[in-house]
């Protein structure tokens, strides 16, 4: 089973729950997606590419997925969808109650219509790469030129306006309501 990577954010409350609410939700159910998942500390960011909106709370998810990238795919937007997200209403990199992007699955690489693998902004996005780098380190399947090249990536970007808000016990504490120590 292929390690994927997956890439949150929030930035718009949604059914009475706030961002950092609908990710412990996502996070919940995407443990019913995936095996042994791993989440990294949230960090709240300045919005990209659309600026004029509110900060976003992103953060990591690392685990195993038993099935093809596409089915993963749509395993994640249903479960945006159950969080809020309505893409008819939206526009491209504007506020959202929940977002979901494969970054990694696993050595794939594929480009097409609905994905591209690895993701096309990642090594772009210190809001993707710092939480990132937090996780991965603790998963024994990940080379280390892997790592070596994404902490390059990371250090060749300006400052994002990223800053951490949760650690990452604390947030998983809130999902699994038990600290990993």
């Amino acid at each position: 089973m292929p390690r994927v990577v997956l890439g949150l954010g929030s930035n718009k409350s949604y059914n009475s729950l706030s961002p950092l609410e609908l990710l412990q939700s996502a996070c919940r159910a995407l443990c019913g997606v995936m095996q042994d998942a791993l989440f990294s500390s949230v960090y709240r960011s300045k919005a990209m590419y659309v600026t004029d909106q509110d900060d976003f709370y992103n953060m990591a998810v690392t685990g195993r997925y038993d099935g093809s990238p596409d089915e993963l795919l749509a395993a994640c937007q249903h479960i945006e969808a159950v969080h809020g997200r309505d893409r008819r209403k939206e526009f491209r990199n504007g506020p959202r109650p929940l977002d979901i992007d494969i970054e990694l699955f696993g050595d794939e690489r594929m480009h097409s219509a609905r994905l591209t693998l690895p993701h096309e902004r990642l090594c772009e996005r210190e809001f993707v790469l710092r939480p990132m780098l937090e996780i991965l380190p603790f998963c024994a399947d990940v080379k280390r030129e892997d790592l070596e090249r994404y902490a390059a990536a990371l250090a060749s970007l300006e400052a994002q306006g990223v800053e951490l808000l949760l650690g990452r016990n604390e947030f998983t504490e809130a999902v699994y309501g038990r600290n990993i120590g």
